[in-house]
């Protein structure tokens, strides 16, 4: 089987002390790509020096998050604008509103969103989208764009069936993680209404670990307990679980 974990955060300080062995970890597991977000100007350099150490493995996106939208977006908008004409990013990410930590800045989050959805669309790029308590803002944002051309996935969906019919009919994927192991969480019934087709395995390690990890670090290679989950939902092979995914995937982000 091959997977592809499509959200991973490995140049964080977190995995500083055995990046190596994680990756050793992931790939034998079968994750033969990984794709890292990007979250400001301050990560940038983290985040592309890891691309580079593990060239063919690791790939990079660059955007502006919602949380880190602050005083100075403008110009941090502009610095990260000017990184694309200099590196292959498979996506604009990770990119959207959050309204769970801060409201303090919502209307230059909206901003922000626009014009980084603006940007992608015009570098033919798919979008990586963090929507956290702000569904209808994030659906209300992606109205204003239809009719232009434009792909992309909810990072980390959590939300109701309803949000994911919308996102499916924007024509979004859904990025499922850890969540979906999670016992109260609801998503295992959200997932099984609408169909692997829709669907794209991430980790957002070292964040959100599946069970029996809950609590502690993720990895990359985490992402088969994930498929695992998912084909029990659908009641399908693991190994086909994992190639739709996988396609998906590929498909997405033209890996």
């Amino acid at each position: 089987m091959q997977f592809i974990d499509t959200h991973t955060h490995l140049y964080l300080p977190e995995f500083d002390a055995d990046r190596d062995e994680v990756i050793k970890r992931a790939v034998g597991n079968g994750i033969s790509k990984m794709l890292l977000p990007n979250i400001d100007i301050q990560s940038v350099d983290l985040m592309l020096a890891t691309v580079d150490r593990y060239r063919g493995i690791c790939y990079p996106m660059t955007g502006l998050h919602p949380t880190s939208v602050k005083d100075d977006y403008i110009s941090q908008l502009e610095m990260l604008e000017k990184l694309v004409t200099k590196h292959n990013f498979v996506a604009i990410g990770e990119i959207g509103i959050d309204l769970y930590w801060d409201k303090t800045y919502l209307k230059e989050q909206l901003f922000s969103f626009r014009r980084q959805i603006a940007f992608a669309s015009d570098k033919g790029l798919p979008i990586v989208i963090h929507s956290r308590e702000a569904f209808p803002e994030v659906f209300s944002v992606l109205e204003e764009f239809k009719g232009i051309e434009l792909k992309g996935v909810f990072h980390a969906f959590s939300g109701s069936i309803e949000d994911a019919k919308k996102a499916i009919e924007m024509e979004f994927k859904l990025g499922i993680g850890g969540i979906v192991t999670f016992k109260n969480s609801g998503l295992a019934k959200v997932v099984k209404e609408i169909g692997p087709e829709n669907l794209i395995l991430e980790t957002d390690s070292p964040y959100l670990a599946p069970v029996p990890y809950r609590g502690k670090r993720n990895e990359s290679s985490y992402i088969c307990i994930i498929n695992k989950k998912l084909a029990d939902i659908f009641e399908i092979k693991e190994e086909e679980m994992a190639s739709i995914t996988y396609s998906n995937s590929v498909s997405l982000f033209n890996l």
